[in-house]
Parts: C-alpha cells; structure tokens; sequence
C-alpha cells in the first residue's frame, strides 16, 4: 500500500495531480483545497495517500496533511458519502472548518458542499458529532461548541452567542469569542458581560 509520496510534479489537472517519482508517476486525485497548496509543475510535493483497490482499479488520493486524509475516511463511514462527496467536504471546508461545524450542529455550513443535502448534511453531524472532538486538529474550543450544538451549553454563554450571531457573526466566530470571553469575565459572568467582552475579542 502506497502510504506518502514524495516527487516532483508533472502535471496538474482539475482534479488530480501527477507526481513524478524518479522516473515513475502517479494519478492522485485530490480536494480542490490540496491541489490550490501545491505549487507549479516541476515544483517538488510531499502528499499523504489513501490507496483504494477495487476489482478493476488502483485509485490514490492524495491529501497535504495527515488529518485531511483521516478526515477522508471518516466522512466515508456515513451512509451516503462517498470518496467524490468527501472531497467535495475538504475542498469547502478545512478539517478544522469541518469540526467546528459538526460540533456546532451548522448545517448550512456542511451543505455548501457541492453534492451535500440537507439529509446528507444531518447525517454526517448526527454520525460524525462524538468523533469531531478527536479529529478536530486545529478547531478551537471544541468543547464548547459542541455543548452548544446539542443545546446544553448554560443559558448566558448560549444567550450571548445567539446575540453575537445575531449581530451578524458566524456561530463559530461567536463561539470563539464568547471562550475567549469567558476567560476574562469568569466562568459565572451573565450574558450581556459575555457580549460586551466577546465584541471587544471580535474587534481585535
């Protein structure tokens, strides 16, 4: 099984990449965010790969960073996400960008993925949520997020989340804001203290 691949790259499609290594080149078809990290023809390119076999083929995927190509194998133990959907998923999302989401329970987020509809979308949170914090790499204040997607999280830190969303912020910018929030104000502060420290962090 080829586990990495480390070449020169020979040509590069819509698609996929062809990796040139001594004198030997490989098909690695990749998200649209891995192909737009690579850099020029003739350029050298490090790729994790994820090799699948079928009766009548060989197909690599190649992926810049370890925890994409996790992220791959996952999204493809959900029903209805296949190897074309999960990429369609890392090309609109990071896997940071994908944790966050899944632990915020964003659907819109998951559906700008071209191929994802709301039942797909629903299905990969549902599925994926318990998971999320595992793989969530570089997603921050996972914990939190994730309270506040299954509605648990207490009363002021989800009453001034809304208000910052409201305000025109992303859940995720809001999240993030109001963690940062809370660690100056204190974990017992109430929601309006929340907001006014969490615009000041947004701010920044």
């Amino acid at each position: 099984m080829i586990g990495k691949l480390k070449g020169t790259i020979e040509e590069l499609g819509e698609d996929y990449v062809l990796v040139d290594v001594h004198g030997v080149c490989y098909v690695a078809y990749c998200s649209g965010r891995t192909l737009s990290k690579l850099g020029s023809v003739g350029e050298a390119c490090i790729l994790f790969i994820e090799t699948y076999v079928r009766e009548d083929q060989i197909r690599l995927f190649g992926f810049t960073t370890a925890l994409e190509r996790e992220w791959f194998n996952i999204l493809q133990t959900v029903q209805g996400v296949g190897a074309k959907v999960a990429l369609a998923l890392l090309s609109t999302l990071t896997p940071a960008e994908l944790a966050n989401a899944i632990a915020l329970q964003d659907r819109a987020a998951v559906s700008r993925a071209p191929g994802v509809g709301p039942k797909v979308a629903v299905r990969i949170m549902t599925e994926l949520k318990n998971k999320a914090p595992a793989f969530a790499g570089e997603a921050a204040n996972i914990g939190l997020k994730q309270e506040l997607g299954e509605g648990v999280a207490a009363a002021p830190v989800a009453d001034a989340v809304s208000a910052l969303t409201n305000l025109g912020y992303s859940r995720d910018q809001a999240a993030n804001a109001v963690a940062a929030a809370m660690k100056l104000a204190g974990e017992g502060a109430d929601s309006a203290k929340l907001i006014r420290f969490g615009l000041k962090e947004l701010a920044r």
